[in-house]
C-alpha cells in the first residue's frame, strides 16, 4: 500500500493511505506558510488534536464539502456537528477507534485547548496512527513528557514533532522526545510560520543525527514523503 505524507504548513498534515486521505489539523487560508487554500484540499478523515484556531480553522469546511469524517475529543466533535458536520468521531485521551483505513489512538499532550469562539475545547491530544503496516505518531502541541516512551513502546516507523517553543516544546525538548519515542525517522512541525515561532530545522535535524538512532527529515511545504 502507498503511503505518503505532506506538510501543508505550521501543523497541518496529509496522510495517503492507499486511496484514503487523512488531513490532521487542517489551518490553510490563513496559514502565512500554506502554498493552498481550504478549497483545495480534499480528505475522507480529519484528525483534530485540540481546538485552537491554528489547527481547527477550515476543518468545518473542508468536512462540510467533502462528506469527511472528522475525529477529534469529545467537545471538538460537538462544537462541530454545531456548525454543520454530520460526520464526526468524538472520543477522549486513551481512547481507539478503527477506521476503513486502519487505527487511531488518541494520546495525551500537555497542552491548552480553546476553541475559536472561547468555549471550552475539552483536553489537547495527540494521535498514534496505524495504517498500511506503518505506526505514525503525530504529537500535536504538546510539552515534553516522560511517558512518550510508552507512546514510542510499541516501536514507531515515524514521529512528528513540535520544535517551535513559545507554545510547545522546542528544539532541545523535542531532541529529548525523539530519545524517549526512539522513532525511525522523525519530522519537525509548528515552526516558522511565524516569527515567535521561528527556528533552525536544519540545526535541530543535524541534532537529531548526532545524539539519536532516529533518521530527522526536513519537510518542505507540499512536497510528500514516501513512507
Amino acid at each position: 500500500m502507498t503511503l505518503e505524507l505532506t506538510w501543508l504548513g505550521h501543523a497541518t498534515w496529509l496522510l495517503e493511505s492507499g486511496e484514503h486521505r487523512i488531513l490532521i489539523d487542517p489551518f490553510l487560508d490563513e496559514n502565512p506558510a500554506s502554498i493552498v487554500q481550504a478549497a483545495d484540499v480534499t480528505a475522507d478523515h480529519i484528525l483534530l488534536t485540540h481546538g485552537h484556531f491554528d489547527h481547527v480553522a477550515d476543518a468545518a469546511s473542508i468536512a462540510r464539502r467533502c462528506e469527511a469524517t472528522v475525529v477529534a475529543n469529545f467537545e471538538i466533535a460537538s462544537w462541530l456537528e454545531g456548525q454543520g458536520v454530520e460526520n464526526t468521531v468524538g472520543m477522549n485521551l486513551g481512547g481507539g477507534v478503527d477506521l476503513p483505513w486502519g487505527r487511531v489512538q488518541m494520546t495525551i499532550a500537555w497542552h491548552s485547548s480553546q476553541l475559536p469562539d472561547g468555549s471550552y475545547g475539552g483536553s489537547a491530544g495527540g494521535f498514534l496512527v496505524q495504517t498500511g503496516g506503518k505506526r505514525v505518531y503525530f504529537a500535536g502541541d504538546t510539552a515534553l513528557f516522560s511517558d512518550m516512551s510508552l507512546i514510542g513502546a510499541g516501536g514507531l516507523d515515524v514521529a512528528i514533532l513540535p520544535i517551535g517553543d513559545l507554545f510547545t516544546m522546542g528544539p532541545e525538548d523535542s531532541l529529548a522526545a525523539v530519545k524517549l519515542l526512539a522513532p525511525q525517522r522523525v519530522l519537525p512541525a509548528h515552526f516558522n510560520t511565524w516569527p515567535p515561532i521561528a527556528q533552525d530545522a536544519d540545526a535541530w535535524a543535524r541534532s537529531v543525527q548526532a545524539e539519536t538512532s532516529a533518521e530527522p527529515i526536513v519537510p518542505t511545504v507540499g512536497e510528500p514523503v514516501q513512507l
